[in-house]
């Protein structure tokens, strides 16, 4: 009688075995989303005056925009949609969200707090960044390849990107293929199907 139940023991703990190992090895295995290159080096002041750079957000899986405080077009869509990926992620200590300001002159870090208190900001990895305005400028437009610049013609003073970059724990921009296999590169920040996208492709990332 013990060796049948040694027996029906050991053949429970196997078939677990059998089933278990594949979902472990998922786990950890890189996910299809490309790898586009290395985010760039930056080194920014945040709501809280705190010095905040890229170094911070190892092992962390982020996203990054360009907006500024007082924008009256694209900003609050963007911030809308920004809020929905801190409250899909919201108390994991692995996502973050760095928000630069290309209107460095008016958005001191006291004002970025007061406009991140506005919006409801909560997830203590969301930053808000300012600095020097031709680092800034420089690290949107040759950094990481989003527009952003000053145009008198238009509202608010300036225009910039609407699209989101997805970065990796390992610091590398990633994103998803097309229905033609090409990446997209960046996430489009004011279109609900870019915002679930990018949610989706959070969680993989997360997963690895």
């Amino acid at each position: 009688m013990k060796n049948k139940s040694y027996i029906g023991i050991s053949f429970i703990v196997l078939i677990f075995g059998i089933w278990a190992v594949p979902k472990i090895i998922a786990k950890f295995q890189k996910s299809d989303l490309v790898a586009i290159g290395p985010v760039p080096a930056f080194k920014l002041t945040n709501q809280d005056n705190k010095t905040i750079s890229d170094k911070d957000y190892l092992g962390k899986v982020y996203v990054v925009e360009f907006f500024f405080s007082t924008c009256p077009t694209i900003c609050p869509k963007m911030n809308e949609s920004m809020l929905q990926l801190q409250n899909e992620f919201y108390g994991n200590p692995n996502f973050g969200i760095a928000s630069i300001t290309i209107d460095p002159a008016k958005d001191t870090p006291q004002i970025l707090k007061e406009h991140a208190n506005l919006l409801g900001v909560k997830h203590y990895n969301w930053h808000f960044l300012t600095g020097d305005k031709e680092y800034i400028y420089s690290l949107a437009n040759k950094g990481f390849n989003l527009y952003a610049g000053e145009n008198n013609k238009v509202a608010g003073g300036f225009e910039h990107s609407g699209l989101f970059a997805l970065v990796d724990k390992d610091g590398k921009i990633r994103c998803r293929k097309d229905a033609q296999g090409n990446p997209i590169l960046y996430y489009d920040g004011l279109e609900a199907s870019g915002v679930e996208a990018i949610k989706e492709d959070i969680k993989k990332l997360l997963e690895e």
